[in-house]
């Protein structure tokens, strides 16, 4: 806070008398005679310098503008003439009164109208103008205080504090009212808005509602492990993960209208549901729609999935146990035969290929047994093969007997004197043999139906075609059979692993639990709508 400026203070006041003010202008003279003259004036009071000194020091303690303004209302309330803010302080600390006391303060809130116009012209006499003379000067001057002397009334309050008192208590008691209506309204908005609600809704639970049963199941969709599977295929077979499409496709299904339809056909689910002996809540109307059926049936057929273990959880309400249990059942063998179709195409599509596939293995294994069966009459030979091999036999021993004959013949022309006949009958015997030897080689080069070589060239192609068709044709049959076996396997099955079993006490409805939840319900709704009144209420006043 920035101190204001403070002027000099002087203590012996000039007398500024007019008429002396008149005799000094007409001569100089005069003036300097008068000059001459001992200066003669009022001094101040040790008091009037000790109210300056306090007013000095209220300065010093900084005091702002809104408590300064709070001193001069509380000073025009006790009827004091004051001359300025830092005046109207000191004189309520004389008087022993604390302008900044929560009290005070409040006797502020209801101003009285006499007082005020007391007190303000109390303030405009105090603050009157003064003469043209007195005005000129610049010092401090002094005011007449009136003082203000008790009252003659012992004992009893004067007529201002007394108005006042009942303004405060009047005031408190309106606000004590306000709050009693205001608590009462609130109550009866609780009341209305609540707790009638959530009463209603428990009388409904705990009275009116017809009892339900809810048989609960469990079951898993698993997959049949195919002969010699392994690897990565094999890792995850038997898991969740394995059957997740199977099982979401599952469940799917089981909540469907199909699923709806077939078991109302089955079982009467609508006309369970439209008897007159469940209440009016919960009965399927005798003229309701298929959707509203629907929409009833999904209510009560709770069907949930846990990914992690796979397993397919069911909880089917009826009115009756034994209906309820039937139910179950019934879901559960529709499911069953939805999970054996779900490889059913993909089952006779195998058994297609592999029948088409062993069709054709046996016709190319007997065109390869025609064409065998040709050459081999073409050559007239059973098995040219082995008749091709006596042929090298033959020509083998008699290449042996000719080697053998040329040797006898070299050692017979070693001799001196050899026998000329001898000689003769082994040269003879030589020209048989390579006679013979050529003969047979002719046979084996040539034919009827062309030289044995090619003839066999032919003979073993025509086996190895008919040996590849054979291989091909016994492949293709066991294909053919394990693709058989295959679809009369049911590859996907499920796994009951909870038996649906119907209670015997009803399970619905839970009055408690829907009775808290019905007021938690109703009381947020109401706290929602009180929100968003006073906040437009707040938004629209400001």
């Amino acid at each position: 806070m920035t101190t204001k400026p403070k002027a000099p203070k002087y203590r012996i006041r000039r007398s500024t008398n007019p008429a002396d003010a008149a005799s000094a202008a007409p001569s100089a003279t005069q003036k300097a005679a008068s000059s001459a003259q001992a200066v003669t004036g009022n001094v101040d009071s040790p008091k009037t310098v000790a109210a300056e000194t306090n007013i000095d020091a209220i300065r010093q303690e900084g005091l702002t503008g809104r408590q300064l303004r709070m001193a001069r209302r509380v000073a025009q309330k006790n009827g004091l003439a004051v001359t300025s803010d830092f005046d109207a302080v000191r004189q309520l600390r004389e008087r022993g009164i604390d302008p900044f006391q929560r009290a005070n303060v409040l006797e502020l809130v209801t101003p009285n109208d006499d007082q005020t116009d007391e007190a303000a012209g109390k303030m405009r006499a105090a603050t009157a103008k003064v003469p043209a003379s007195e005005a000129k000067v610049q010092l401090p001057q002094t005011v007449q205080r009136k003082p203000s002397l008790p009252s003659t009334e012992v004992g009893k309050p004067a007529p201002q504090d007394d108005f006042r008192s009942r303004e405060i208590r009047d005031i408190q008691l309106d606000i004590v009212r306000r709050r009693r209506r205001n608590i009462i309204a609130l109550f009866g908005r609780l009341a209305m808005f609540v707790f009638l609600p959530t009463i209603a809704a428990g009388y409904y639970f705990y009275v009116m509602a017809t009892p339900m049963y809810g048989t609960k199941s469990e079951f898993v969709i698993q997959q049949a492990e195919a002969a010699g599977g392994g690897g990565l295929g094999g890792l995850f077979s038997g898991t969740g993960l394995a059957t997740q499409t199977d099982s979401t496709t599952v469940q799917s299904y089981m909540t469907s209208r199909e699923a709806f339809l077939r078991l109302n056909e089955d079982h009467n689910f609508i006309d369970h549901f439209s008897s007159e002996d469940i209440d009016s809540i919960q009965r399927l109307p005798a003229d309701a729609s298929r959707e509203s059926a629907y929409a009833l049936f999904n209510d009560n057929v709770k069907i949930g999935y846990d990914p992690t273990e796979g397993i397919l959880k069911m909880e089917v309400i009826a009115a009756a146990p034994e209906k309820s249990q039937e139910f179950s059942e019934a879901l559960i063998g529709y499911a069953e035969e939805r999970v054996d179709q779900l490889t059913q195409r993909i089952r006779e599509d195998q058994m297609n290929g592999s029948i088409e596939v062993f069709e054709q293995a046996e016709a190319r294994r007997q065109a390869a047994l025609a064409d065998l069966v040709v050459i081999q009459e073409t050559t007239q030979r059973a098995d040219p093969i082995a008749e091709s091999a006596a042929l090298q036999q033959r020509i083998t021993t008699l290449q042996v007997e000719l080697d053998q004959e040329r040797i006898n013949l070299a050692s017979l022309n070693e001799l001196r004197n050899p026998l000329p006949s001898r000689v003769q009958a082994v040269e003879a015997t030589i020209g048989l043999l390579e006679s013979q030897i050529a003969s047979l080689r002719g046979q084996l080069s040539s034919g009827d139906g062309g030289s044995i070589v090619s003839q066999n060239a032919r003979l073993r192609e025509a086996e190895e075609n008919y040996a590849s068709a054979l291989l091909n044709f016994e492949a293709a049959r066991g294909q053919m059979d394990l693709a058989q076996i295959e679809a009369n396997k049911q590859v996907r099955y499920l796994s009951i692993s909870v038996s649906p079993i119907a209670p015997d006490e009803p399970t619905y409805p839970r009055s408690f639990e829907n009775t808290i939840m019905a007021f938690l319900i109703f009381a947020g709704i109401y706290l929602m709508i009180s929100l968003t009144a006073s906040i437009l209420r707040e938004q629209v006043s400001a």
